[in-house]
């Protein structure tokens, strides 16, 4: 037996810092020699014997432990374990889905656990311990008298109405000949904060503003320039000086793996006044891109061809993204960005994200850098290479979408409470703390469908809203930092993109949806305890996950029952005392032998008033 999450088989818990200590042990039957094996980040390999000592209350059981040091290692460091009983030899580690915790004996290739060794680093206080909402601009509000649209592109289509669905117009072979848009603009941004500041957000992680041919922007024309569908750089300056006086924070989409096509940089279509790598070798971008044919054949991302790859790592590129006085990061922090997202995290090298970090930091020290990684961004291999996203200099946060998954995988029946219980200690055996308590926890993204067509592609409208509410609850209750994709909050649906960036209906909102949000991000708001607390999980019945989150002498218990039709009773083993239903005001008192009853897609959020073991000391709670 070895349970990676037991602190009697390993400690300390989780991921740790570089120089520490580390003591691992594994108990069994009648065992004769117990041997760790170790794999380092440099692809060392060790065995070292264990110290053998026999459990008092049981003569026939022995435990074997033994202590590493990290020493000034970063990355990944692998176990498992060598066993000798009666003459035979097996091994034992991590269970088959590499989710930590209790393992498994196999007879030979045993899968490894993971300990996660990082340098000491903080996350921003006001990132980790805020609520961020996410706004594509085209499709969020139109700031102008009567609406009008702001410099409109050539070969475009304008929707007639606001509220149209998205579409896009393509030809033959697949590719987009004419981009729509709505009109939205920073201006309405600017004209929505009050909105946004009711509601409880203190960051916004905008989708690329910078100057592009089309609606999504993610093919960068100019780096330096707000489109000017958008506004300018004099607007964006009022946005962060509007957002500040409100505690509201700007972070920026970084798209830095690609360019556009038609760009200031490659130029292909002689939009723009400069000499591009299509036009010229002579160029001063031309190093930026790689031909394998000039000038037709160019490396692109993922295959599209109005995206064509940059090469990083070229001293130019460094420059005029990174380092020079007016590069891009620069340029835009010093106007009042404070922080970044790097899209497509995976395909930028680890020393182009970890130079960013470091002129970030030299800008603003509170500056927050954030991935777009998909899986446990502590594991992540790209291209043949393990990536050192959290090892503590590069990432301060990713974007969760393994919490989204595991969510929605429970709510629809895919995965159970202990299943989910256990993929979310994974995350936490898995992540640096900081980085654990920094995720960014959405439920939908410009990426994916909407999380409430998720649910309605699956139940009724009725019960899709009670499986949101629920959603809701959670991502609101665990650690990380709970995201908002815009619109949600209302009841927006779409599919995928391009139906997922709908606009926002305003005067049209789902005001149920919107109240349980905003009761939520309230609850969450005014309490020290969901933003910094430590985390415990229940085990419960299948349909209900339950956990704690505590803080100095402040308690919170989440529970929550997916099951649409049956209450479950259920008895966890929490303090006695008088606990407030946070969601109804409601009192109640509990102990460890108190059945609480969870109605179906009941959601309790049980916060601790009086603590009754304080009370017999007689110290005032």
């Amino acid at each position: 037996m070895h349970d990676s999450q037991n602190t009697w088989f390993r400690n300390p818990f989780g991921a740790v810092e570089t120089g520490r200590d580390i003591t691992l042990k594994i108990e069994g039957d009648d065992i004769d020699e117990a041997y760790l094996n170790l794999i380092y980040p440099s692809g060392e390999n060790r065995s070292v014997r264990m110290n053998k000592e026999q459990k008092v209350q049981y003569p026939n059981t022995f435990v074997f432990s033994t202590t590493i040091n990290t020493g000034d290692r970063r990355g990944l460091i692998f176990y498992s374990f060598t066993i000798k009983q009666y003459g035979r030899v097996f091994f034992y580690g991590n269970n088959q889905e590499f989710l930590g915790g209790e393992g498994k004996i196999y007879n030979n290739n045993p899968i490894s656990y993971q300990i996660t060794v990082y340098r000491e680093c903080e996350s921003p206080k006001w990132y980790k311990e805020g609520i961020v909402y996410q706004i594509f601009v085209d499709r969020f509000f139109n700031g102008n008298e009567c609406c009008k649209i702001e410099n409109p592109k050539s070969n475009s289509f304008i929707y007639a109405r606001w509220d149209d669905r998205p579409m896009y117009i393509k030809n033959n072979d697949g590719s987009i000949v004419r981009w729509d848009f709505y009109g939205g603009n920073l201006l309405g941004v600017i004209k929505k904060l009050g909105y946004l500041h009711e509601l409880g957000v203190t960051a916004i992680y905008f989708n690329p503003i910078f100057e592009a041919s089309s609606s999504h922007r993610y093919d960068t024309g100019d780096y330096k320039k707000i489109d000017p569908m958008f506004g300018d750089e004099d607007i964006f300056k009022k946005l962060c000086v509007e957002a500040e006086k409100l505690g509201i924070h700007i972070i920026l989409d970084g798209v830095f793996s690609h360019t556009g096509s038609d760009s200031i940089y490659f130029n292909k279509y002689g939009n723009y006044d400069s000499v591009g790598a299509y036009q010229s070798k002579e160029s001063p971008y031309y190093e930026w891109y790689q031909f394998s044919y000039y000038p037709d054949k160019y490396e692109c991302w993922w295959g599209i061809g109005n995206q064509p790859n940059v090469n990083e790592l070229v001293p130019s590129y460094l420059d005029y993204i990174i380092y020079d006085k007016d590069s891009v990061i620069n340029k835009w922090m010093n106007l009042g960005a404070d922080g970044w997202r790097l899209d497509v995290a995976d395909e930028l090298p680890d020393k182009f994200i970890k130079e960013l970090k470091k002129e970030m930091k030299k800008n603003k020290k509170d500056s927050v850098l954030i991935g777009e990684v998909w899986e446990d961004a502590s594991n992540k291999v790209s291209y043949g290479s393990r990536r050192e996203y959290l090892y503590g200099d590069e990432l301060d946060s990713t974007m969760n979408y393994p919490f989204r998954d595991d969510v929605i995988g429970f709510l629809l029946g895919n995965i159970d409470s202990r299943m989910f219980i256990r993929k979310m200690m994974s995350l936490k055996e898995n992540y640096p703390r900081e980085n654990f308590y920094s995720m960014m926890n959405m439920l939908g993204t410009h990426d994916t469908e909407r999380i409430l067509t998720v649910f309605e592609n699956n139940r009724s409208r009725q019960d899709a809203v009670k499986l949101l509410k629920i959603a809701v609850a959670i991502q609101m209750t665990l650690p990380g930092v709970p995201h908002i994709y815009y619109g949600d909050e209302v009841g927006v649906t779409g599919g995928k993109d391009p139906d997922n960036r709908s606009t926002y209906p305003w005067g049209k909102e789902d005001n149920d949806i919107l109240s349980h949000y905003k009761k939520m991000l309230r609850i969450r708001t005014r309490s020290t305890c969901l933003k910094k607390g430590e985390l415990r999980f229940y085990g419960t019945d299948y349909d209900v996950i339950a956990f704690e989150r505590y803080y100095k002498n402040e308690k919170v218990i989440t529970v929550v029952n997916r099951n649409l039709s049956s209450s479950k009773n259920i008895t966890l083993d929490i303090l006695e005392g008088e606990y407030e239903n946070m969601l109804t005001e409601k009192k109640e008192v509990l102990d460890s032998k108190t059945s609480i009853k969870v109605g179906p897609a009941e959601i309790k959020i049980l916060k601790l008033l009086i603590d009754k073991r304080i009370n017999i000391l007689g110290i005032n709670s």
